[in-house]
């Protein structure tokens, strides 16, 4: 069996270029008028320099994004449940022509990250958007406030990408294409691939999610984010030391991959967990493990809303499929992991998981159970925690779900 096809059906289209092409688009950048982005959409730009968001060939048109927002559809019809697009302040966008070229460079240090034709310059709906995406405008959900506070103007058009913005220098092979894993998942001789998505060190809950994977699938890619979190989250090296230890110490060999994608969270529930799929088809992978709450954040989404979502999706919008698996925990009587599907017994026998309880003890210098975690990946997240000046300290509040 082969490998689930790209999205849109056709082949990989990663945007970055190389060789002489790369040179002399380089210099031709230098000279042009510089938009800076900000960091989700710098993410999205090494995204699709790699490959991953194919077909996508640049930044969304208006209608793009209205279709997008309101029936996860673009213009020509695709697929797609997230505007991808870029924004700038009033003042930048009057300097810039439609039809000219602008270089895109980089939040942090101002290199330049890509080129891009102008095709469109256009104001949207913000509230609209939030509204449509993340099921609310409230502004303390972290992915209403990185709209509502992005420039007033949207710019559309495809672009060049030049760099991948320090991605592969500070994360080496850990940042793999679609192209990378694809392969390697052929070599293992893998077609049936599950994607672990992961913005947490794995603890017991998590592990036994690549489990149940592993029994049904060839094997497991657990891919990390690396892109922006929200304070109090664990950073990416940490977390990608953390599961290579659980991976070394308790996954047979060559059933697991570790991998990290450069996205910032969105925290947008359901919608995200159709993004994580749709990318992961890129990557290769014929499922995503969707479990509680998956993608979300406080309680602005049902634990199973993500599970649903995929029920409501026309025939063909994607290849890949969620593999839904119910409330994970610790059952003191089955003496074991179990799930609400797998397990009779009462709540009093159970200890229910969360990455938030996990990252609250540790930042409290708390007592984790040994059921919670194994004690090599602890071993490492207490190093962390240990390591943090005072002023780095987070307070860590539990809520939605995660307060269960």
């Amino acid at each position: 069996m082969a490998l689930v096809n790209p999205h849109g059906g056709g082949s990989l289209r990663p945007l970055l270029l190389e060789g002489e092409a790369l040179k002399a688009e380089l210099a031709r950048a230098a000279s042009l008028p510089r938009v800076k982005v900000s960091s989700r959409e710098k993410g999205d730009i090494v995204m699709m320099g790699q490959g991953g968001f194919t077909p996508l060939e640049g930044f969304m048109t208006h209608t793009d994004w209205q279709g997008v927002c309101d029936g996860m559809k673009m213009a020509s019809g695709l697929f797609w449940p997230i505007p991808i697009t870029l924004s700038t302040d009033k003042a930048t966008a009057d300097g810039i022509k439609v039809a000219g070229d602008v270089a895109l460079v980089d939040p942090d240090d101002g290199s330049i990250l890509a080129t891009m034709k102008v095709t469109e310059k256009y104001a949207i709906d913000k509230a609209h958007e939030c509204a449509m995406v993340f099921k609310t405008t409230d502004i303390d959900h972290p992915g209403v406030k990185m709209v509502m506070e992005q420039g007033g103007i949207n710019l559309a058009g495809p672009i060049k990408v030049l760099s991948l913005g320090g991605f592969p220098e500070t994360y080496g092979e850990l940042l793999m294409s679609p192209k990378e894993t694809r392969a390697l998942f052929e070599s293992y001789g893998w077609s049936k691939v599950a994607a672990f998505q992961t913005r947490n060190p794995m603890h017991r809950s998590h592990e036994y999610l690549a489990k149940v994977a592993i029994e049904t699938c060839d094997g497991v890619l657990i891919h990390s984010l690396l892109g922006n979190l929200k304070p109090g989250d664990i950073p990416a090296d940490v977390r990608s030391e953390a599961i290579g230890t659980l991976i070394e110490n308790y996954f047979v060999k060559k059933t697991v991959i570790q991998a990290g994608y450069p996205l910032d969270m969105r925290y947008a529930g359901p919608r995200e967990a159709l993004l994580h799929a749709l990318f992961r088809q890129n990557y290769g992978c014929s499922h995503l493990i969707v479990g509680r709450d998956h993608a979300g954040v406080g309680s602005y989404y049902g634990p199973f809303d993500a599970h649903h979502i995929f029920d409501e999706l026309p025939k063909g919008a994607l290849e890949t499929q969620a593999l839904k698996i119910d409330w994970t925990f610790w059952c003191y009587k089955c003496g074991g992991m179990a799930s609400a599907r797998t397990c009779p017994h009462g709540e009093a026998d159970r200890l229910l998981l969360s990455g938030t309880k996990l990252r609250k003890m540790l930042s409290e210098a708390g007592e984790v159970p040994a059921e919670f975690s194994r004690p090599e990946v602890l071993e490492v997240l207490r190093a962390y925690y240990a390591s943090l000046a005072e002023h780095e300290k987070v307070e860590v509040k539990l809520s939605g779900h995660s307060a269960r």
